[in-house]
Order: structure tokens, then C-alpha cells, then sequence
């Protein structure tokens, strides 16, 4: 039996926060600054955070391999998994040419691909958010970007940066609800008190997607979708986490969204044209590269596409898309374009019906628990963790229903066996680097909890007194940045933030609370997010560019979350505390 300590390195917990740190150090260094690959980058941050474990915190060798094997084990399950068969789904589209009509279809909601964008990463990401989580809305978004015409590295960096406000809610209200099991406080205040700061975030998100896009002109000339898109979004995600069922907050605020920018287009659109939305400039070397590489088709790369929309390399020597002239669409009947909706019909039909509760008591009773061999770990207290006991949802886990959509996709779109097994096939051959960098990373970050590095940073953090409430949303930021998931970071700093909370004298609903708002702003940061959303448009290897991306936005919105909660925990806003 392995008990954790909490200040291994001389009793003091600055040296060995400090100490526990440095895989993670090493991780980020070597993902953004070095830019090594990222999952040679995942292994690098493994192999120190053993060491670490071994040489640190005197964990017994083999408990410490024990404990990321289970890490990597829930990295392929539910993980990848869930991945995997996302992007098979995408990949019939292809096949079946349902792909390009679904591009068309967008192109006819609006002629601006700004708006197209916001509609899409935002408002149809927070619904598959809302639905399954995981990775899942990188992966899919990704592509559909692609499909109105962005570059592959512009539509996975708007697809991550867009999986932010909705992440709180994600997976049916998952993370409030394990929020809630951890902390043994009402889950009313939690969801009530996450409502109250999150949707503060999702008023701005979209105006940032539009500076992504396409700069500042394109937050001059487009700035009333993204306005309507974010309030209405941050309306309703408010008034469901405090008055409704918190498991339909984001199905709700996604829907809501949608139709009231798609009700704006009836009377307003941008200034620009449809020839100068959301284009790619010409002169961000990162774009044209992007381009250019998905355009060889290696990799299982989604199919190339222009600027105009048009599918296609750049011409040859400019190493940019440049836009040529649009040529006519040709008139998609009514049929094909339901068929080309269809996967996402169905990919939101069965995680509708998953999630009725009779439905999902009954597809539960399937699921295997059982405590991960040779790994026997307690905490200081000595309380059993229970990280040691691993969970085997393989029929309701989200990976086997769009399993089943992708087989239902099949069908619907006349996709043949053969065919469907060679898009499955193909889907392996593109993520084969992604799952070694998701296996790597959730192996290091359950290397860390086991051993009591995470621990001993958070309770590092949370040793601050007064200034608790700033650094606050910061250890729900760590958490999610490490694993890739709101949920896992609300198990492993829920009850710290609730002591830590009582012993400075701070509200526990809010400083638990802001655990579950400051981990959504981890997530576009977190590696195996990171390899999901470039594998999914292609680019495999090139990780590190989409972290310098993203990490603009983060670093924006970080700050932001800090200070609102901290004048939460003040008289000026302690009104907005249940």
C-alpha cells in the first residue's frame, strides 16, 4: 500500500510543488517553445513524472507504471475511442460525396463564412458538447470548418477556441453533477453558481472566433451575429443552470443560439461580400502551409479546400490558397441535403435517447468496475482513492453510440461494407499519432495524481489565504490543461477547493464552482485536445502550432475568470453567490 505525501522534498511545499511541477514544465516547453511533436512531447512529461514519482515520493516503481498504464488505458477508453469513431463518420461523408453538399448547405445559411463559423464551432460545437464531450466537437467541428473554407489549421484553432463556455455543462451536465459527488455539496448551488460565470465567457467567445477569422475587419463587419450568437447563448445557458434541468443547459443554449443568428440573417448580413468573409490571409505563412500539406492528401487528411470554398491545392510556388472565381453550385435536391445532415441528426437522436434517464439506468447496468491491478493507493489521510477503481462503460459510453451512428451514417448515406471498413481503416492510419499523445499524457497525468504531485500543487495554491479566490479557477485551469477534461478536473480539486475555501473563510459553492468555469479555458490547451483537433483536419505533427494559437485565448480569458471570481468572493459581487 502506497500512501501519498504531500511535501516529500524537505517538508517544505514550495520546493516540492516546484518539484512536482516539472513534467508538466517540461510538457508545455517542449510542446510551445521547442515545438517537439507532440506526443514525443507526452512521453518526455511521462518519463519525468515517474521519475518524479519514484525518486520524489518514493512510490514503488511498479505502482507508478501501474498507475499510467490505467492512464492510458482510459486514454484509448473512453478517449479515443469516442475520437475514432467521430471521425469515421466524417470520413463516409466523404466517400459518398455527402461532404460537398453539406458545405453548399452552409454556404446557403449565409454567404459569409464568418458567420458560417460562428454557427458552426460555436453553436452546433456546444451542442455536441452538450451530447458527448470528449473531444468530440474538435473532431467533428474541425472538418465542417474545412468544409465552408477554412484552412485545416485555422478550423481546428477555431474549433478549440470555441470549445470553451460550453464545456461546464458538457457531457449532460457532467462535470456539475461529479462536482457535486466530490464536494458533497447541492448540486443546485454548484450548477446555479457555474451559471453565473461561465455564460459571462460565452458573450465574448464568438467575438473572438471572429477575430480569428478574419481579424479586426472581421469584428467591425460581423460583430451583431456574434453578439446575438454569444448574449442569447449566455441567456439561456443562465436561466437553465439556475432554473431548469442542468442536464439540457447546453442543448438548450446551443438551439437557442443557432436560430436567433439564423433569424438575423433575415434582415441583416455583414457588410463584406461573400467573396472577402472569413479568407484566410495570405500573408500567415501558418495558413498557406496548412493548406498546402492537407492538400497532398497524406495522412488521411480531410480533401483540400480553398479559401473560396472550392476544393483543391494552392497554385503551385505561392505556398498560399489564393481565391479564383466561384463557379456555380450546382442545385442539391432536398433529399441529399437531408442525407447530408443526416449523421448529425443521428449522432444527436441517439446521445437524445442515451440520455433519458430510464434509458441510461438500463444501458448502465452493462458497465464493469473494477480496481486497477497492482495499484494500491491512499491518500494522506489514508482514504482509499478512487482513481484506482477504472470504469468500463462500453455499451453507454459515448465512443459505442457513434459507433452505432456511424453504422446507422452508413446506411442512410449508401456507403457499402467494404467501403465503410476502408473509411475505418483510414481513420486509424490518421489518428495513429494521436492516440499515442492522449495515452501519453491522461498516463502522466495519473502518474501525477497517484503519486500525490497534483495534490501537492493544489495544495500549494490553495495555502494563499485571502488571495484563495484569485488563484481559484487556476487549479480548475491546471486540472483540465493536464487531462483533457472539466470532469476529471472537478474529481481531483473539488475537495480541496471546498477546505481550502472553509479554512480562509471564502464561500465553498464558489470557489467549487469556479473550478468548473476556470477548467473550460484548459481544455483548448490540454495535448490530447491539441492532437484531436489536428489529426482530425490532417496535420498530425504540428500540434505545437495550434498551442501558440490558442494560447492568446487562454491567456485572455484566464485573467478574466480570476477577477470575477475574486470580486465574487467581495462585497461588490457577493450578491451573485446562492
Amino acid at each position: 500500500m502506497y500512501e501519498q505525501v504531500t511535501d516529500p522534498i524537505g517538508s517544505s511545499l514550495g520546493w516540492s510543488a516546484l518539484v512536482a511541477a516539472l513534467p508538466l514544465l517540461a510538457l508545455f516547453t517542449l510542446l510551445g517553445v521547442v515545438r517537439v511533436r507532440a506526443w514525443l512531447a507526452a512521453l518526455t512529461g511521462l518519463a519525468l513524472a515517474l521519475a518524479v514519482a519514484v525518486a520524489a515520493y518514493g512510490m514503488p516503481a511498479g505502482q507508478a507504471v501501474n498507475a499510467a498504464a490505467e492512464g492510458a488505458a482510459f486514454g484509448l477508453f473512453p478517449a479515443m475511442w469516442i475520437v475514432v469513431n467521430a471521425i469515421w463518420i466524417y470520413q463516409m461523408t466523404v466517400t459518398s460525396g455527402h461532404f460537398d453538399v453539406l458545405r453548399r448547405a452552409f454556404a446557403r445559411v449565409s454567404d459569409d463564412r464568418r458567420v458560417q463559423g460562428i454557427i458552426i464551432a460555436f453553436s452546433f460545437g456546444a451542442l455536441l458538447e452538450a451530447l458527448a464531450g470528449f473531444g468530440t466537437p474538435v473532431a467533428i467541428c474541425s472538418v465542417m470548418l474545412i468544409a465552408i473554407g477554412l484552412s485545416p489549421l485555422k478550423a481546428a484553432t477555431v474549433a478549440l477556441i470555441a470549445n470553451t463556455a460550453p464545456v461546464a455543462y458538457g457531457a449532460v451536465g457532467l462535470p456539475v453533477i461529479t462536482l457535486a459527488r466530490v464536494t458533497g455539496l447541492p448540486m443546485d448551488d454548484l450548477s446555479a453558481m457555474t451559471g453565473r460565470q461561465v455564460p459571462l465567457l460565452a458573450v465574448f467567445v464568438p467575438l473572438v472566433l471572429l477575430v480569428v477569422l478574419d481579424g479586426r475587419r472581421g469584428l467591425r463587419e460581423a460583430w451583431p451575429a456574434a453578439l446575438v450568437c454569444g448574449v442569447t447563448f449566455a441567456a439561456v445557458q443562465y436561466l437553465m443552470a439556475n432554473y431548469g434541468p442542468l442536464e439540457l443547459t447546453d442543448v438548450a443554449a446551443a438551439l437557442v443560439s443557432a436560430a436567433a443568428v439564423l433569424l438575423l440573417m433575415r434582415v441583416w448580413r455583414p457588410a463584406a461580400g461573400p467573396s472577402d468573409g472569413a479568407v484566410d490571409d495570405p500573408a500567415d505563412p501558418a495558413d498557406g502551409a496548412a493548406g498546402s500539406e492537407a492538400a497532398d492528401g497524406s495522412g488521411g487528411a480531410p480533401v483540400p479546400v480553398t479559401p473560396d470554398g472550392r476544393e483543391g491545392a494552392a497554385p503551385s510556388g505561392t505556398g498560399t490558397a489564393v481565391r479564383a472565381p466561384e463557379a456555380p453550385q450546382p442545385a442539391d435536391t432536398r433529399t441529399e441535403m437531408l442525407r447530408a445532415f443526416a449523421p448529425y441528426i443521428v449522432i444527436i437522436a441517439l446521445f437524445s435517447v442515451v440520455s433519458i434517464p430510464a434509458v441510461a439506468e438500463a444501458l448502465g447496468r452493462t458497465t464493469v468496475f473494477f480496481d486497477w491491478p497492482g495499484l494500491h493507493v491512499t491518500s494522506p489521510d489514508g482514504e482509499p482513492l478512487g482513481l484506482v477503481q477504472f470504469k468500463l462503460d462500453w455499451l453507454v459510453g459515448g465512443g459505442t453510440v457513434l459507433l452505432l451512428a456511424g453504422v446507422i451514417t452508413a446506411a442512410t448515406l449508401r456507403v457499402r461494407p467494404r467501403q465503410a471498413l476502408a473509411a475505418y481503416g483510414r481513420t486509424l492510419h490518421q489518428l495513429r499519432t494521436a492516440a499515442v499523445t492522449v495515452t501519453a499524457v491522461l498516463a502522466l497525468a495519473y502518474v501525477m495524481n497517484a503519486s500525490g504531485q497534483t495534490g501537492t500543487m493544489g495544495a500549494f495554491l490553495a495555502d494563499t489565504g485571502g488571495l484563495f479566490p484569485v488563484l481559484s479557477p487556476l487549479l480548475g485551469w491546471f486540472g483540465t490543461a493536464v487531462t483533457g477534461s472539466d470532469t476529471s478536473s472537478n474529481s481531483l480539486f473539488g475537495a480541496l477547493q471546498v477546505s481550502a475555501a472553509e479554512g480562509a473563510g471564502h464561500s465553498p459553492v464558489l470557489t467549487a464552482a469556479a473550478n468548473t468555469s476556470g477548467g473550460v479555458l484548459g481544455k483548448m490547451i490540454s495535448p490530447q485536445n491539441l492532437a484531436i483537433g489536428a489529426s482530425a483536419v490532417g496535420l498530425a505533427g504540428r500540434e505545437g502550432e495550434l498551442f501558440r494559437r490558442v494560447l492568446a485565448a487562454t491567456a485572455v480569458f484566464v485573467p478574466f475568470m480570476c477577477l470575477l471570481v475574486y470580486l465574487q468572493s467581495t462585497p461588490l459581487l457577493s450578491w451573485m453567490v446562492p
